[in-house]
């Protein structure tokens, strides 16, 4: 109606509403069109022609739709009868096949847990195989593992066998005896040997680790009944200091002189005849050797022996080369350090035997053949041919030198630091150590630079009166002197820096100095009077007599370590100037 159309009367409205609220149209919300909306949508006007064009563009949609739903309804058909006639098909039947395992796995695609069922033929059952366990199954088991749905579990992998060939499911029977064949004896006969063998060579490796952990606990029971001397006790360490240990352990330094043998082993199996410059072996063991070494063949013995020449050689190669000054062989293998100093062939080569003897070349086969016939020719070396306790002094005396050189280098790095007191307390040591060692002398830069230190160390006791009272630090730098200059040098620096404390020590020694000032001190007519008035207050020994403490503990390096720090304090040696600054 129009009453309708124009909405509610004014009478309807409360008189409480001061505006007239308008109708919101939403779409398709309303059942009749709104008043001001035309009654045809537009365009309200089409000619004949536009609507025939019309008609057939849906005539012919509708047609294409049609075809397209056509089209897809036969090739659903198409594919039903495929599945129905595929297993009907003569191609697709000439294999019988069964089901015969399932592997199921329960859990996500990155992490889980596996078990099969097997079908035993014998028992005509399955059998569920999770880890460890089997047990008997039944098919539903088997289906409610497999399908998978709701459950974490299922099916990933299923094996059929050929259901014409019975021996997959038959048990294998002796031909003689009739007997089922079980284990190795279903083996063919070059696998069953094989795998005999096998387990002879691991129950032989048993035995014999067993008796090595045999003896090994029988040395310890010897060890710890040999009463031992109690451990002094350690020094406090100071605040802020840093930890000093021990000396590096011998499995460290085996750790070094395995990977030296393992590269001589390699060389030796590389090459094919032995062109060694030099052995310290003799090649007539060999024979011997062999008898003794069961379980090596010839050939590998031969590679033992070259092994042993080859590392021998190189040794020998580096203890006559005339290193770099940021280099020492001797830090880095005990046997360039007995070259050098000219030990006993026997001492030698015990040693070279007892590096390729080591059991840490047991982690391969080749390594491990080489170190038994290393222990076999330790083995052959009769007592009376190798004084055991002049090896071991040897070999203490090369500890000595490492000590020594790790004394050296903390001495010389606290020099360098500027630190006086620690740095004379690393000197002190090594000033002790190397009177007593059999080695050679340190390169010359190390010479010219204790002189610095000797010099950078009176100045900076001479500036705070401490000249000749330093609780015994001028009895170290005469000890110094007199090790590392010759006696008369040393004496004529310590009278002329008592009576012309800077003049002398700011010079420092050079190349012809030591001669000058020796001729210049034997032209002196007061040379008795100077020694006379110097020596009795250098050696005065009624005041209080204070000593060095015990050595402080050195820190532990391994033989890399070493050998790094000593090349760094070498190199900065180099970079010193005339000075010492």
């Amino acid at each position: 109606s129009t009453i309708e159309q124009q909405g509610p009367s004014s009478s309807d409205v409360p008189s409480t509403s001061p505006v007239q609220r308008s109708v919101i149209h939403k779409p398709f919300t309303q059942s009749r069109i709104p008043p001001d909306l035309p009654m045809h949508p537009a365009p309200r006007h089409i000619t004949e022609e536009e609507l025939s064009v019309l008609e057939g563009c849906l005539h012919r949609w509708r047609t294409e739709v049609e075809n397209d739903t056509r089209d897809l309804q036969e090739s659903i058909s198409r594919i039903h009868r495929t599945i129905e006639l595929m297993y009907s098909d003569k191609t697709m039947v000439q294999v019988p096949y069964r089901l015969h395992a399932v592997l199921v796995h329960e859990g996500q695609a990155n992490a889980g847990h596996y078990w099969a069922y097997i079908y035993d033929h014998h028992q005509n059952r399955w059998m569920k195989y999770n880890d460890i366990s089997v047990t008997k199954s039944t098919w539903e088991e088997l289906e409610r593992d497999s399908f998978g749905g709701y459950r974490n579990a299922s099916a990933y992998c299923l094996m059929y066998i050929n259901d014409k060939e019975q021996y997959l499911i038959q048990e294998e029977f002796n031909k003689e005896t009739g007997q089922i064949l079980v284990g190795m004896d279903t083996l063919p006969s070059d696998l069953r040997d094989y795998v005999k063998e096998d387990n002879k060579r691991f129950e032989k490796e048993l035995e014999e680790w067993d008796a090595e952990l045999a003896q090994k606990a029988q040395q310890e029971k010897l060890l710890s009944q040999i009463p031992r001397a109690p451990a002094p006790s350690p020094a406090p360490v100071q605040a802020g200091e840093p930890e000093y240990l021990e000396q590096p352990s011998r499995t460290d330094i085996s750790k070094h002189l395995k990977e030296d043998s393992v590269q001589a082993i390699n060389k030796a199996l590389a090459e094919q005849e032995d062109r060694g410059p030099e052995a310290i072996m003799d090649t007539k063991v060999c024979t011997m050797v062999i008898g003794v070494v069961q379980k090596s063949t010839e050939i590998g013995v031969l590679c033992g022996i070259k092994a042993i020449k080859l590392e021998y050689t190189r040794l020998l190669k580096l203890a006559q080369e005339d290193p770099p000054p940021e280099c020492d062989y001797r830090l880095r293998h005990a046997i360039v350090y007995f070259i050098q100093n000219q030990a006993p062939k026997k001492i030698i080569e015990r040693t070279l035997l007892e590096q390729f003897g080591d059991h840490n070349l047991s982690f391969d086969e080749r390594c491990r053949n080489i170190m038994k016939v290393a222990q076999a020719k330790l083995e052959m070396i009769k007592p009376d041919e190798v004084n055991m306790e002049e090896y071991e002094r040897w070999h203490q005396d090369y500890r000595h030198f490492r000590e020594t050189t790790m004394f050296l280098m903390v001495g010389l790095e606290f020099f360098q630091k500027k630190s006086s007191s620690k740095s004379t307390l690393h000197m002190h040591p090594y000033s002790s150590f190397s009177s007593t060692l059999k080695c050679s002398g340190y390169p010359s830069a190390i010479k010219i630079l204790l002189w610095h230190h000797l010099k950078w160390s009176y100045l900076s006791f001479e500036e705070h009166s401490i000249y000749l009272e330093a609780d015994g630090v001028w009895m170290l730098h005469l000890m110094l002197l007199f090790l590392h200059f010759s006696y008369m040098e040393a004496l004529l620096y310590l009278i002329y820096a008592y009576q012309n404390n800077k003049e002398l020590l700011s010079k420092g020694p050079y190349r012809g100095h030591d001669e000058e000032l020796i001729s210049h001190y034997r032209r002196e007519s007061n040379l008795q009077e100077k020694l006379t008035d110097f020596l009795p207050k250098l050696l005065d020994c009624s005041t209080e007599i204070k000593g060095f403490n015990d050595p402080p503990k050195l820190p532990s390096y391994s033989t890399h370590e070493l050998c790094e720090r000593y090349a760094r304090i070498m190199l900065s040696l180099s970079r010193t100037p005339a000075d010492g600054r």
